[in-house]
């Protein structure tokens, strides 16, 4: 049997968006799956959208997720080069095959004059073929004149992986340009030539294409080549489910998620499950489970659903996932997101804050929202403490009387351990005859003055005693002077 040979061909225009993400993660869990080769290149050869840095960012972003290639830029294969610019005497040799068989030709005609003909089909309401214009007689090819195929439409019948059995009739066929004037062929060539002489054997990509496919089949047979299993990916919806999503409605690059403390693993779990499970109640999926499980039989065919909510839960879960089974690796990772103070404070410090802290954060991120006040004094926010829910119906005295005796307590505690912290919080418990909540929820915001926090004793650890008596007291006489 073949080996599976997959591929990933972004172009450079911009940031690494997440339909294409899915596709390279599908293309990479094909190949890995059938222990295949997974191939990145880069097809730019639309310099009018050229963006600079973006195959840079298009490798860090497969590097960071972990779909690393096997051949392509910077890993060097029988098969390269893998930028398209770089392949245009491919390209050439292949156009000079189909102008030698009678299905290519030169094609000299301006621009104006085409537009005349596609006016005149709107006009009459007739789809506009540009086979029905084909020049009569047309010059010897060479670079630097448009070079188009010579359609013989025909229906095609064909399989894929994804939408099932299709057809796509004649009128879907057209003479369409293969070589620009520029010397650049165009998508619909290059992309069937490369697939082609890298042995890719299965082709990944966006629904969009399906329209196309009675070209590429054309082109395929002209050139005498075996059709590669065809997957066809439905469109990715934004988070009302009503379009395709897209920036204008607040989708992010991968790098915005990248630096927003979202882990890769979870995005990669993220994009194996938009439109594909395994046919189990499994939600966590590492990337060797999606290798061993994945499958384009069970990738649905109805448009999958981008909910950032998902993501966020998916990260909260890796987030505690790699804390259980690599807690180095969480801290190195978590690094860069530390509150800017929290510069000063040492490695064991930060290392205990995030060993109490990990199971509240949903992104790495929120370490700068959630940690600020063990680096510094929180500003004393009064308000916070009379919008608590399980406060509201309290006093500004009964609040004031409930953190006096919690500063008595507190400050009675001679080994301050987190044990001898929680047992002096039961017995003020049982001595002010409160509930929990109303009584640990004004020590928790006066310590804080955070949305949450850790468990109590282990906050009131690393703050210190002499931190948590003293900010007790600032809330009471913040109180005191209302």
């Amino acid at each position: 049997m073949k080996q599976v040979v997959t591929r990933f061909a972004p172009s450079p225009t911009g940031y690494m968006h997440i339909g294409g993400l899915r596709t390279a993660t599908y293309a990479y869990l094909t190949a890995k799956k059938a222990g295949g080769k997974f191939i990145l290149r880069i097809e730019d050869t639309d310099q009018a959208r050229f963006v600079e840095g973006a195959t840079e960012i298009i490798e860090d972003t497969l590097r960071w997720l972990g779909l690393d290639w096997d051949e392509g830029p910077g890993v060097d294969g029988p098969n390269g080069p893998y930028f398209q610019t770089e392949r245009k005497e491919i390209y050439y040799e292949w156009a000079r095959k189909l102008i030698a068989s009678g299905r290519a030709y030169a094609d000299t005609t301006p621009a104006e004059k085409i537009e005349e003909y596609r006016r005149g089909a709107e006009a009459s309401k007739d789809p506009f073929l540009y086979r029905n214009y084909r020049p009569e007689n047309v010059p010897e090819w060479e670079v630097g004149m448009p070079l188009r195929f010579r359609s013989e439409p025909k229906d095609y019948e064909y399989h894929d992986e994804v939408m099932g059995d299709l057809k796509m009739g004649a009128e879907t066929q057209d003479d369409f340009v293969l070589v620009k004037a520029d010397g650049l062929p165009t998508y619909n060539f290059a992309h069937i030539v490369d697939d082609a002489a890298m042995d890719v054997t299965h082709v990944m990509r966006g629904q969009e294409f399906l329209p196309s496919m009675g070209n590429f089949l054309a082109l395929y047979d002209a050139l005498g080549l075996e059709w590669p299993v065809f997957a066809h990916l439905p469109h990715i919806l934004g988070p009302t489910g009503t379009k395709k999503l897209s920036k204008r409605d607040g989708a992010k690059s991968a790098t915005d998620y990248q630096k927003t403390g979202i882990l890769p693993e979870a995005m990669l779990n993220l994009l194996a499950c938009l439109g594909w499970n395994d046919g189990t109640e499994q939600e966590i999926f590492s990337k060797e489970d999606l290798v061993a499980k994945f499958s384009l039989e069970r990738i649905q065919r109805s448009p999958a659903r981008f909910d950032e909510a998902k993501l966020l839960w998916l990260n909260g879960q890796w987030i505690r996932k790699l804390h259980a089974e690599n807690p180095g690796e969480l801290r190195r990772r978590a690094h860069k997101f530390w509150d800017e103070r929290a510069g000063e404070a040492s490695e064991e410090r930060k290392n205990i804050i995030l060993d109490i802290i990990y199971d509240r954060l949903k992104t790495l991120a929120d370490l700068r929202s959630t940690t600020g006040y063990f680096f510094r004094d929180p500003q004393i926010d009064l308000m916070m403490l009379k919008r608590n829910k399980f406060l509201s119906g309290l006093s500004e005295e009964e609040l004031q009387n409930l953190l006096q005796a919690a500063a008595r307590k507190l400050g009675a505690v001679e080994d301050w351990t987190p044990a001898n912290i929680q047992t002096a919080l039961n017995e003020l418990l049982a001595e002010t005859g409160t509930k929990p909540p109303v009584l640990f929820s004004p020590i928790r915001i006066a310590l804080s003055f955070a949305p949450f926090s850790p468990a109590l004793p282990e906050t009131m650890k690393v703050l210190s005693k002499e931190v948590v008596l003293a900010r007790l007291n600032a809330v009471i006489e913040a109180l005191s002077s209302e």
